[in-house]
């Protein structure tokens, strides 16, 4: 590949920020880096990267910056003070943060003169540079399209749509299954040590049970936005009962049952309010809206 390529300024060097540069470095982008702890920039400009002193002189190096931070709040902290210089800059937020707090980031970039691509990565920074790997994008779209070579030298481009929100909005679908399906784990690992087993003991069902999900989603999403909560296939009378099991199941071994209680709660607040003869899918109707009280 041709060493003629896009420069671009990366701020942020956490591991996310530094597997970027390093990939960056390698595609052939000249790369300007900043970071609060300037140490962390010591092994890239050995390979090549440019130090800048301040966010300041980091925005103005380049059109493109790429920001690998925290959340917002940390996106506010290193450019506030530096404002001034983001007229004229194309900026790629890939810190995560609320669909409203992207929004809001745009449109305060935007006031400053510059422009706003919201990112979602989807992958650890092991994942940066493969091609498997994607990311989701929203915003300006000509400013995306005309930065997409940059972009898809970290990952694959997925492109959602103008609404700066909408990045990270699908991020944080991702995010939430993810949280919560490794934590179920954890707790069936839990559950398996108070009766003498490893992890690894039920390494092999618990993977079995999580590579038929995608059929049970693709099944219940048709269903759901069709509005057919029908109980012809399953009942939330015998979900309640079989979340109860495993509630009990669980304070039988001496475990926390946070999660537990916390599922099978969902199940009896859907019974209460007369679903228990339709599918369990009707708890979605629940979750559209917050619990009264809270």
């Amino acid at each position: 590949m041709s060493t003629q390529q896009q420069p671009v300024t990366v701020i942020g060097l956490g591991p996310m920020g530094r597997a970027m540069v390093s990939t960056l470095l390698g595609r052939g982008h000249e790369v300007t880096v900043w970071n609060r702890t300037a140490s962390r920039a010591d092994a890239l400009v050995a390979g090549g990267a440019v130090l800048a002193p301040d966010p300041a002189a980091a925005l103005t190096a380049h059109e493109l910056v790429v920001l690998s931070l925290t959340d917002y709040e940390a996106m506010y902290r290193v450019l506030e003070p530096v404002s001034g210089s983001l007229a004229g800059r194309v900026i790629v937020n890939l810190s995560s943060d609320t669909p409203e707090k992207t929004r809001e980031g745009a449109r305060w970039i935007a006031g400053h003169g510059g422009v706003m691509i919201a990112g979602g990565l989807t992958v650890p920074p092991s994942g940066i540079g493969k091609p498997e790997s994607s990311a989701f994008y929203s915003g300006p779209r000509e400013e995306f399209e005309k930065h997409r070579p940059v972009l898809e030298a970290l990952t694959r481009t997925d492109f959602r749509g103008e609404d700066p929100g909408l990045a990270a909005l699908m991020y944080q679908i991702g995010m939430g299954m993810f949280w919560t399906s490794m934590l179920s784990f954890w707790q069936a690992v839990a559950l398996a040590g108070a009766h003498g087993l490893k992890a690894a003991d039920i390494l092999p069902h618990a993977s079995e049970t999580m590579s038929v999900m995608p059929g049970f989603l693709g099944f219940y999403a048709e269903r759901i936005d069709a509005g057919d909560h029908a109980g012809d296939v399953d009942r939330l009378a015998m979900g309640t009962a079989s979340a109860e099991h495993v509630l009990h199941t669980m304070a039988d071994a001496g475990l926390d049952t946070t999660l537990p209680e916390t599922v099978t709660a969902l199940f009896r607040r859907g019974m209460a309010a007369g679903h228990g003869g339709d599918s369990f899918s009707s708890l979605v109707e629940l979750l559209r809206k917050a619990e009264p009280g809270r």
